[in-house]
C-alpha cells in the first residue's frame, strides 16, 4: 500500500494527525511565508512486526518507542516558505518506520582491503561526565539503531547502552555527527520526539546540542523563515528546554 500525502493545509482535520503533530500543523500554517506543510501518512504498524523486530536484534524496544509505532509505522512531515515566487523546502521532521529502524554496524566504511571499521576509529578520550553521561561505543558493549539520517548532516540514534540482550530501561537517544562524535540529546524517545517537533524539523537543529552548534549555511537558511528569528534558540548549546508534557 502506497504511502499517502496529506495535502497541505488539510493536516489539522484529521484528528489522529493532530494527535500525532501536537498541534503544529497549525502553527506552521498560521505563521507568515510558511506554505506546503505535508504529512506522508502512515498505517500503525502490527504488533507482530514490533515482536519480530525484538527476535531479530535481540533488544527489547522501550515501551514509548512501542507506543508509536502502534499509532504510526515511521513519520514524515515537512513544511517550506515562500521567497518571492520561489518554493523552498526548509522544514523535516522524520522517524524510521520499524523496518528501517536498523543497528549500525562494524563493518569497514570503504570497500577497500583492510579499511578501519567505526570502532576503530572511535575516540575514547571523552566517557561520562557531570553534564553528559557516558558516550555510546561502536562495538559489542553497546546496540545503534537509526531513527533518523538528518538528511545527511548525521544520525539520531536510539541506543542501547549495555550490549545484548538489550534492555528497555538501558536506551537513551543520541545524535551522531559527520565526524563521528557523540552528542547526548534525551534520555527518552518521547523526550526526543518533543525535540523534534518543538523545532519545527529546522535545518541542522541537531546541532544546537553540540559545542560548535549549527552552520552557516543553516543559520542562512533560516534567515528565510519569516526573516524572523527561529521559533528556536539554535545558538544554545544544550538546545530549548521547554518541552511539551505529551506521551506516547
Amino acid at each position: 500500500m502506497e504511502e499517502e500525502a496529506s495535502p497541505p493545509g488539510l493536516g489539522c482535520s484529521k484528528p489522529h494527525l493532530e494527535k500525532l503533530t501536537l498541534g503544529i500543523t497549525r502553527i506552521l500554517e498560521s505563521s507568515p511565508g510558511v506554505t506546503e506543510v505535508t504529512i506522508i501518512e502512515k498505517p500503525p504498524a502490527e504488533r507482530h512486526m514490533i515482536s519480530s523486530w525484538e527476535q531479530k536484534n535481540n533488544c527489547v524496544m522501550p515501551e514509548d518507542v512501542k507506543n508509536f509505532y502502534l499509532m504510526t509505522n515511521g513519520f514524515h512531515m515537512t513544511w517550506s516558505v515562500k521567497l518571492d515566487e520561489h518554493i523552498i523546502p526548509l522544514g523535516s521532521m522524520a522517524i524510521n518506520s520499524i523496518s528501517k529502524l536498523t543497528q549500525l554496524t562494524q563493518s569497514s566504511m570503504y570497500s577497500l582491503p583492510n579499511a578501519p571499521t567505526l570502532a576503530d576509529l572511535e575516540d575514547d578520550i571523552h566517557e561520562a561526565s557531570d553534564d553528559q553521561p557516558e558516550k555510546p561505543h561502536f562495538d559489542s558493549r553497546s546496540v545503534i539503531f537509526e531513527l533518523d539520517s538528518c538528511n545527511g548532516s548525521g544520525k539520531v540514534c536510539l541506543v542501547y547502552k549495555s550490549g545484548k540482550p538489550a534492555l528497555a530501561e538501558d536506551t537513551e537517544i543520541w545524535f551522531l555527527d559527520r565526524a563521528l562524535y557523540w552528542h547526548f540529546l534525551t534520555d527518552t524517545f518521547t523526550a526526543y520526539y518533543r525535540l523534534l517537533i518543538t523545532h519545527l524539523g529546522l535545518p541542522q537543529w541537531q546541532y544546537a546540542f553540540t559545542s560548535y552548534g549549527i552552520s552557516p549555511q543553516a543559520k542562512a537558511l533560516l534567515r528565510l523563515f519569516d526573516g524572523s528569528s527561529p521559533p528556536v534558540d539554535l545558538n544554545n548549546p544544550r538546545g530549548r528546554a521547554g518541552i511539551w508534557s505529551r506521551r506516547f
